[in-house]
């Protein structure tokens, strides 16, 4: 019997048990947009059930396993023999073969494949970011592979399969591989055609030796690596086995893995190469244009992954505040923390109303929606992953004390909020990169406006911003020093247009008002009073 001192009460019930999909009003509204008629029941089963396992009890647990056993680095046996392995908790395993069969690898082979992974990959995250790594490298090293059709017809169908095995071991042995990435290095950072790696062609055409050191490289357990080195004819893309054909290690010299902020289900190392042997994807000297779509495609990933982060952040901080009573009412029902509620929910709204629409733009394949993602993928990356950590901490402010335990779950999702901003390029390579597109590029631009045009005269707010976007563009004057505030405007105009069109009135004019008006201060919660905030409320609410 409990003791009287000890009687819990006002206390929220775990957000557990319960379809994180389902429970995503928006997510589910992206998806039937998206989608086609015929597939769409498919679609739906497929993600409510990854998104019933993503909310039971015995998957979060895994993912507070994984977290709280980091990977663990053996360079040697115990006879003292090489192995350059990652020790990782079987939770760790688990998730990630979960990932695997959800299909998180298998978007380049399906109908609608863009948009259902891009869905999935959205409530995936909320289980554990961690395991996150190798399925994005994965997926994002099939259209680098492309290059060479003979290297896409022996590696894609084994990149693509929803089989996960472990095993280090020859990849034709395997019904199905991972792949990893390294291109930083000490000296180069974002920098990498200040690449050092060398590789030196070997007698069989198409093979090389590298020798180089990489600063960081992901996912180091993986069956193959994408990495850049400097060959004769310049810098190259090469693709570097974990293990050869004949059952022999290759030279992936583990030297130590990082200890990071978040993220610490995942193992990031240092590797160098030491005679290592490779193959060259696509042609000597045009390594940075190989790899490239491969840079776009986790790019991507990372405003899914910030777009998860947010959405389970809110659902975290709306869940407790509907069940917590204070000054004689619940939390959802007090005026001022209703406003910091909405203006959260707005976030997340537009985050993942966004990233939909980049991965809609993927399964289209079109000239003019290759020519939005050249300037809208950089720009929402930029901005999307920006936006992750205010909103994560204002969350855990939601819960108080409880919120800074790191029982409550929002600790660990603080921890890797910043990751997204940083990895694939930081902000400023972002910004960079939207001001390469526009110079060099002028459909993109083009495409951008068709985009956004499709709400024109919806909302004078939204009006307004797209003339003062047009109107910073024709000032060239600072553009550099200005580059990044002209990205965050060409991101806002972006995601004030898909929400006039796609969401409900009061989110609409919520956002339009505050994002794009000025209607809205530099902190969350200070939205106008007038705006409908119950209803934003509701919308994010897990029905739990």
């Amino acid at each position: 019997m409990a003791r009287r001192t000890h009687i819990v009460s006002n206390q929220p019930p775990p957000l557990v048990g319960y379809d994180v999909f389902g429970a995503d009003r928006v997510l589910g509204e992206a998806v039937e947009r998206h989608v086609g008629g015929g597939l769409l029941d498919e679609v739906r089963g497929e993600l409510g059930a990854l998104g019933e396992a993503s909310g039971s009890a015995q998957l979060q647990e895994w993912a507070v396993q994984a977290n709280e056993n980091a990977p663990r680095l053996r360079t040697h046996d115990r006879h003292g023999r090489r192995i350059d392995e990652v020790d990782f908790h079987p939770a760790w395993h688990r998730l990630l073969g979960k990932g695997v069969s959800a299909g998180l690898t298998a978007a380049w082979n399906r109908p609608g494949g863009h948009v259902r992974r891009a869905a999935a990959f959205v409530v995936w995250t909320q289980v554990d970011a961690g395991n996150l790594c190798p399925l994005s490298m994965t997926h994002a090293a099939v259209p680098a592979l492309r290059t060479d059709p003979e290297l896409a017809a022996e590696w894609e169908p084994r990149l693509t399969s929803v089989i996960y095995d472990r095993e280090l071991r020859p990849a034709p042995l395997k019904p199905g591989a991972l792949f990893g990435m390294g291109m930083t290095e000490k000296q180069g950072g974002s920098d990498v055609r200040a690449n050092a790696t060398t590789a030196r062609p070997l007698a069989e055409d198409g093979t090389y030796e590298l020798t180089g050191h990489k600063w960081f490289c992901s996912a180091p357990m993986s069956d193959g690596f994408l990495v850049l080195a400097r060959a004769p004819g310049g810098l190259t893309c090469f693709l570097v086995p974990r293990v050869l054909e004949d059952g022999t290690r290759n030279v992936f010299l583990l030297q130590r893995l990082k200890d990071k902020l978040g993220n610490r289900s995942n193992a990031s190392a240092e590797v160098e190469f030491d005679g290592t042997w490779a193959r060259r994807v696509g042609e000597e000297g045009r390594g940075v244009r190989t790899i490239i779509g491969m840079v776009a495609a986790t790019r991507l990933d990372c405003v899914l992954g910030s777009a998860g982060l947010m959405r389970q952040a809110v659902a975290q901080a709306v869940h407790h505040c509907a069940h917590r009573e204070a000054f004689g009412a619940k939390l959802t029902d007090q005026p001022l923390m209703r406003n910091v509620l909405a203006d959260l929910a707005l976030e997340s709204e537009a985050a993942t109303t966004l990233a939909l629409r980049l991965a809609a733009a993927c399964d289209d394949g079109g000239e003019q929606e290759r020519a939005l993602l050249r300037i809208a993928v950089p720009a929402a990356k930029y901005w999307v992953t920006k936006r992750c950590p205010p909103v994560a901490v204002e969350a855990a402010e939601c819960l108080g004390g409880n919120g800074y335990v790191e029982e409550s779950g929002l600790p660990r999702l603080v921890r890797e909020s910043p990751l997204n901003s940083i990895w694939e390029g930081a902000g400023n390579v972002q910004a960079l990169d939207v001001l390469r597109v526009l110079q060099r590029e002028p459909q993109a631009l083009n495409a951008y406006l068709q985009e956004v045009g499709r709400a024109r005269g919806a909302d004078h707010r939204l009006d307004a911003a797209i003339k003062n976007l047009l109107t910073e563009l024709a000032d060239l004057d600072g553009i550099e020093t200005r580059a990044r505030r002209l990205t965050e405007r060409f991101a806002l105009v972006l995601q004030g247009s898909l929400l006039v069109r796609f969401a409900p009135p009061q989110v609409a004019d919520a956002f339009c008002g505050s994002r794009l008006g000025g209607d809205g201060g530099s902190a969350f919660g200070t939205l106008p009073h007038t705006l409908d905030l119950a209803s934003i409320v509701e919308r994010a609410r897990p029905p739990v």
